[in-house]
């Protein structure tokens, strides 16, 4: 089905670029957030914000994205401002509370509502949820008295970075203080030899790799454009590398952990294995800042490949592309990423783009290697197996601009679905199965898809059994949103029943809380709420995440 492109949707086509373009540079979109500010500065003293600033956020954002549909409360009602600002809290900081934070941490600790407004919304579908003050912590001595003053006066905290967050992680549900770490963004070391680079949380990845770049390497974890490194740590990320590197499980090889109670912890040492007690590491990497805030972290990091190539193959279904992609593992060649985009999300790519790209089930392969011929061994063989699985088209990079054009198909992916319903906004999913039931999970969501009034185009990280709907819906529009939920509650419950899970790499935060017994099991989750009691006992690290604060207090009563 081809779709009009009207006046709003060619609007759209260039709004993509822009925000696009802003994004994939997240070291710009973050720095031009804060650097034309006056008063919250950094360790250079230019780092601030005023009101102006979240006007332009509003535009090029964290709430912009009205290709996403998230809307920006800077538009309402000054009326319904206040109204939003007050609708989640339950306690107020103290004046004592707020005096000690002061001395502390001067104009970086804000009350503004601008700024307020600006930390209660996320890329998720949730409601907004604003804190009742922010701070902006330039180093880990700073953080450690921000929790001990937060232990004192009972106080949430909410660990923050770039507000990408598709679960509503950083939404203030209980109220508290948001930690934000736009200012703890340094790389702090490199250790080239060893294969590694300590950071502060604050920093992006795709900043990261800006600076990795210069030594020939960088670190493979790529989950949305302008993810931080504390963010992608909190919800284990992973992203389009994952098939070949894994996922930020895989790729932290050490952090510091401010504990509720005050102590900085290291998880672990910087050696490549150890045996060394307790796996710390794997037990705060996922917590989603529910067990402590990470102020540093080492991260492993990868040579760049001398050489590789994209190559983009269109299929008739989606069964014969996941079957290319099984036959593609079992073969041995070693891809360094498969995405699979379904036909709908190739027209909102044509659409938004102004491409003509084939709309039908489409992999994209990325193939690396130490020299050309390696590579082009790599295609022939992946050309041959996906012939075998009834490919219709088999196109290939040979220039780097054509290898950028070619990935740019998925790179724009969240951004192009928004443009076949302008005024939409988007419900993302994540479930994850064993890959031999990805086309068939698929199949039977796209039946559920089908006898609603909804379109909800789709990716997969298909090496891994990871993929994402955008369901498109208008959340005011009560049939709608049942419409949204069915899909996404038969896909969950699907994917469990597969012997899969309900997120993959987005995380739990609370939308998924209500799916973890069915997945994992009564007693795990209970040894998780057991965990989170002894670690956090008064429940101040972004309480209602992971565990409910229902069942946090089931053994307090």
């Amino acid at each position: 089905m081809k779709l009009l492109l009207s006046t709003s949707s060619k609007c759209f086509k260039q709004s993509l670029k822009i925000n696009y373009r802003n994004f994939s540079s997240s070291n710009k979109l973050f720095k031009n957030y804060s650097n034309n500010s006056k008063n919250y500065s950094n360790n250079n003293n230019n780092n601030s914000f005023n009101e102006n600033n979240y006007k332009l956020i509003s535009a090029i954002g964290v709430s912009t994205i009205v290709g996403l549909g998230f809307f920006s409360i800077l538009n309402l009602e000054e009326e319904k401002k206040n109204i939003i600002i007050e609708k989640n809290k339950i306690d107020k900081i103290p004046d004592e509370a707020k005096k000690e934070l002061v001395l502390i941490f001067s104009e970086r600790f804000v009350t503004h509502p601008s700024d307020l407004e600006a930390h209660g919304k996320d890329f998720s579908y949730h409601e907004r949820a604003s804190p009742d003050a922010v701070i902006y912590p330039h180093n880990q001595e700073e953080v450690k008295k921000l929790v001990d003053i937060a232990r004192k006066y009972k106080i949430a905290l909410i660990a923050c970075g770039a507000m990408t967050s598709l679960e509503g992680h950083t939404l203030s549900n209980y109220g508290g203080i948001t930690v934000d770490f736009r200012n703890m963004s340094r790389v702090l070391q490199v250790y080239k030899d060893d294969f590694y680079v300590t950071v502060q949380p604050g920093i992006s990845y795709g900043d990261l790799n800006e600076e990795l770049k210069k030594i020939g390497f960088f670190f493979p974890v790529d989950p949305g454009p302008g993810a931080t490194i504390g963010g992608m740590i909190g919800t284990s990320a992973s992203g389009t590398h994952c098939v070949h590197y894994g996922t930020m499980k895989d790729n932290v090889l050490s952090m510091k952990v401010v504990l509720p109670n005050g102590d900085i912890v290291t998880t672990r040492s910087k050696a490549k294995k150890s045996s060394a007690g307790y796996d710390l590491n794997h037990l705060f990497i996922g917590s989603e800042g529910t067990l402590g805030i990470v102020v540093e972290a080492s991260l492993k990091i990868q040579p760049i490949p001398t050489c590789s190539q994209v190559s983009l193959v269109t299929f008739d279904n989606i069964t014969s592309a996941c079957d290319a992609v099984i036959k593609t593992m079992q073969s041995g060649v070693q891809i360094g990423r498969v995405e699979l985009l379904d036909d709908v999300m190739m027209n909102a790519v044509n659409l938004a783009s102004n491409t003509n790209y084939s709309e039908k089930p489409t992999l994209i392969f990325e193939f690396s290697g130490p020299s050309q011929g390696m590579v082009q061994e790599q295609i022939s063989k992946v050309s041959e197996i996906t012939r075998e699985c009834n490919s219709l088209d088999f196109k290939f990079s040979s220039t780097n601009e054509e290898k950028e054009n070619l990935w740019m198909a998925r790179k724009v992916a969240l951004w192009s679905s928004k443009i076949l319903r302008p005024t939409s906004e988007v419900w993302i999913t994540d479930a994850c199965v064993p890959i031999s039931k990805l086309s068939k999970i698929i199949d039977e969501t796209k039946v559920d898809i089908s006898k609603t009034s909804l379109l909800a185009p789709l990716v997969a990280h298909a090496g891994d059994g990871n993929f994402h709907l955008f369901i498109l819906f208008d959340p005011n529009n009560s049939k709608e949103f049942e419409e949204a939920k069915f899909i996404n509650d038969n896909l969950v419950n699907r994917a469990i029943e597969y012997k899969g899970t309900c997120t993959g790499e987005h995380g739990v935060s609370f939308g998924k809380i209500k799916y973890l017994d069915k997945e994992l099991g009564k007693e795990a989750v209970d040894l998780m709420a057991t965990i989170k009691r002894s670690i956090d006992p008064s429940n101040l690290m972004n309480p209602g995440k992971v565990v409910s604060v229902e069942k946090f207090n089931e053994k307090n009563k």
